[in-house]
């Protein structure tokens, strides 16, 4: 059966997106595999279903590159936003989405041609306590603590936003991301694996990150995981609450607040191009 694909990418996180509003897509979990592909399928860092929720406008569902499914995508959220948008099932500028980490509104953001462009996600407030990451480590905040990995000692602080992480402020272009990142991933500190960030601070507004995901490795961008990275900047002293946060991946910018009740992520999303293909 062929079936109707976008591909949609937020500041380089490119995704592969299905409209399940009437029509469902079977086995998801071996379509992402197949697909993410970038030689013999379509390409992507992963597959994101657009589906009708009982409880908000419409429900997303991602998958990894491995097939797992992921609770929370803050860069593919604001494009199910725009999907949802730009093919009539919401009008407005705002939309709630369902998710496996609760109920996501977004401010949708659109241009002259009336199509959203970007969209300023409430993420709602981390998660900090040490067990509920879930880590072995303990404590209401995890914040800078040792942990070994493959004999070096880093400065841990830890942070789920729908998405549990590991962010570690150490010179990402130096720490050698690449060894280990996957190391980070599977340390028996973190039963249900982890997205790591190494984050440089270039002042107290502005941060550059790269970021190792669970299930995918390194990609272009992680929303969750720049949300992560303001949270353990402002734990660590290095930026302030309530002051809108630069965070720069290999893919852009993203734009995050932090208040005493929330998290709030800003930034785009955009349409790459549509296809067909027999799934």
């Amino acid at each position: 059966m062929l079936k109707k694909f976008y591909k949609m990418q937020g500041i380089g996180n490119d995704y592969i997106y299905f409209d399940c509003m009437r029509e469902p897509v079977e086995n998801p979990e071996e379509l992402a595999i197949k697909l993410s592909d970038r030689h013999f399928g379509i390409g992507g860092d992963g597959v994101i279903l657009l589906c009708p929720s009982k409880v908000a406008d419409c429900r997303m569902r991602m998958f990894n590159l491995d097939g797992s499914e992921g609770k929370m995508c803050g860069n593919g959220i604001r494009c199910v936003g725009k999907l949802a948008h730009d093919l009539g099932y919401v009008k407005g500028d705002s939309i709630r989405i369902e998710t496996l980490s609760g109920i996501k509104t977004l401010a949708l953001h659109k241009g002259a041609d009336g199509k959203v462009h970007s969209a300023r996600v409430d993420m709602g407030a981390p998660v900090l306590r040490g067990e509920d990451i879930p880590s072995t480590f303990s404590g209401e905040e995890v914040v800078n603590v040792p942990i070994e990995v493959d004999g070096r000692t880093f400065g841990a602080t830890l942070v789920s936003m729908g998405n549990p992480h590991c962010v570690v402020f150490e010179d990402p272009d130096r720490v050698g991301l690449e060894h280990y990142g996957p190391l980070f991933e599977c340390h028996p500190a973190f039963p249900e694996r982890i997205n790591t960030e190494f984050v440089r601070v270039i002042d107290k507004n502005r941060l550059k990150m790269r970021v190792w995901e669970r299930g995918s490795g390194e990609t272009l961008a992680c929303g969750t995981g720049a949300c992560a990275s303001a949270v353990a900047a402002v734990l660590n002293g290095y930026c302030q609450k309530n002051t809108e946060i630069s965070v720069y991946l290999l893919g852009g910018e993203l734009r995050i607040t932090y208040t005493d009740d929330t998290v709030f992520m800003e930034g785009g999303a955009e349409l790459v191009f549509t296809g067909e293909i027999e799934v």
